[in-house]
């Protein structure tokens, strides 16, 4: 129906306006998020005292109003903890060292952040929408049509999220220069050279994904996958690549080169603070809820819930409000466990040696995405694009890949190989004619039941 703006537009700019927040919201208890994984992986406990209340008598007096007492999980979860770390960020000392580019210094955790969040634009986060006729005030009788519950709904849209990706790698670039620190600088041009490096498999892995669906739109992506399944089951070798080249493009461990700590004292945001520093952290999880969501977009259906195609159709494309609802919940709930397996493997995998990641994407994921991308164009060529032929495909491409890996890396002369440098007198090379033991003596040290004692019991 005609009205002040198209339907379309109503939705898209809603859509935009709810899903900022929403991401700013996850942003916030990623962090949170990634303390109590990072807590439970390490056998501690993580947040669990700050509630929404911060302390403070008169919030903690309302807090323990009648109905609002049950509430009080949030003190025993810490759930304010993240609110309470943003309140801390705002009121910290804004500190610029001298003799730094004032401009630049100040422009880069923007430009770092601002693709970040635009990102998300042509997600279809609900599908398509029956939306009905709504008289609405100032906008008069709108809708009675199919809208796309996205942001944008272009047919370049899977180009536009990959291209807007990889600008975040200027903002941090220019904060590495800008801060007249060795340090930062360094891991400045560690960035770059990563994103260089990682970019090219990433886009051969998308590309695979688009010469077997045959379009750049989103929605066409999602609803080829409602109907033959998701293709991390027909493609398994194109998302491991892209989820890699996810992880490196993120700065997330084992590829957080950029910033290591051990190396590079904090890389690009060394001499950062307060509200800058923080724009670097929110860049960071931002990225990776964005690139969870394109993975979730390519390879896990989206909000669909039919992962093998098989047997009746349930993910239909346009419907009620409800469903478009559900179908947020669906592809949301992916985008948080991508997240959370994002972050066990960063307390999991040690980080790698800077020659080693460059290595891994020049002399394994770029040769095996070109060679991903050409039996990929094969297949469509021939027709054969069915789950099971693409996964025996991909399958033949891994075990060639493992078999010629051993003579790769001899002809290579095996330059990432980790040795054991003998140290004379150290505990894997001992002096001649000594013991070294590394083990515990002490019998307290030796027992499983510290509080029992040493006593034997019954």
């Amino acid at each position: 129906m005609e009205g002040l703006i198209s339907p379309q537009l109503f939705v898209s700019l809603n859509v935009m306006a709810i899903v900022v927040h929403v991401l700013l919201i996850g942003v916030a208890y990623s962090i949170y998020l990634e303390r109590k994984i990072s807590a439970y992986i390490q056998d501690r406990v993580g947040p669990n005292r700050v509630g929404f209340d911060f302390g403070l008598p008169w919030l903690k007096s309302l807090f323990m109003l009648p109905g609002i007492k049950l509430l009080r999980l949030d003190r025993a979860l810490g759930l304010g903890q993240p609110l309470a770390d943003g309140i801390k960020f705002m009121l910290k000392e804004d500190y610029r060292p001298t003799n730094v580019d004032k401009i630049l210094f100040t422009l880069a955790p923007i430009i770092v952040v601002s693709p970040a969040l635009i990102g998300f634009m042509i997600i279809p986060w609900g599908g398509v929408w029956d939306m009905p006729v709504l008289n609405l005030p100032l906008i008069g009788a709108i809708g009675g049509e199919l809208v796309h519950v996205a942001g944008a709904n272009i047919n370049v849209g899977v180009i536009y999220l990959l291209a807007v990706g990889s600008l975040g790698v200027y903002g941090i670039t220019l904060g590495g220069w800008a801060s007249n620190n060795k340090y930062s600088f360094l891991g400045g041009l560690r960035c770059t050279a990563q994103m260089i490096s990682y970019e090219i498999p990433m886009g051969l892995s998308l590309l695979a994904v688009v010469l077997v669906v045959g379009s750049f739109m989103p929605g066409s992506i999602i609803g080829h996958q409602a109907e033959n399944g998701w293709l991390v089951f027909s493609m398994p070798l194109a998302a491991v690549l892209f989820f890699v080249c996810a992880l490196a493009e993120a700065n997330r461990a084992p590829f957080d080169n950029a910033e290591a700590e051990q190396e590079l004292v904090g890389g690009y945001h060394t001499e950062y603070s307060s509200m800058r520093f923080a724009l670097f952290f929110l860049a960071e999880y931002s990225h990776m809820i964005t690139s969870s969501a394109f993975f979730a977009l390519l390879f896990l259906g989206g909000w669909s819930l039919n992962p093998t195609g098989w047997g009746p159709h349930m993910d239909p494309v346009a419907g009620s409000f409800l469903l478009v609802l559900a179908k947020f919940g669906i592809y949301f709930t992916k985008v948080i466990l991508l997240v959370c397996f994002m972050m066990v493997i960063r307390w999991t995998l040690p980080r790698m040696r800077y020659d080693q990641v460059m290595m891994l994407g020049w002399h394994a994921l770029i040769p095996l995405a070109l060679a991903m991308v050409i039996v990929t164009s094969v297949l469509r060529q021939m027709g054969a694009t069915e789950t099971w032929m693409l996964f025996v495909a991909n399958g033949a491409l891994i075990a060639l890949a493992m078999v010629l890996q051993p003579m790769l890396q001899r002809s290579l002369g095996n330059p990432t190989e980790n040795h054991k440098v003998p140290m004379y007198g150290s505990r894997f090379h001992p002096v001649p004619g000594t013991t070294v033991l590394t083990a515990p003596t002490d019998p307290m040290a030796l027992e499983d039941r510290p509080a029992q004692g040493t006593v034997p019991t019954a």
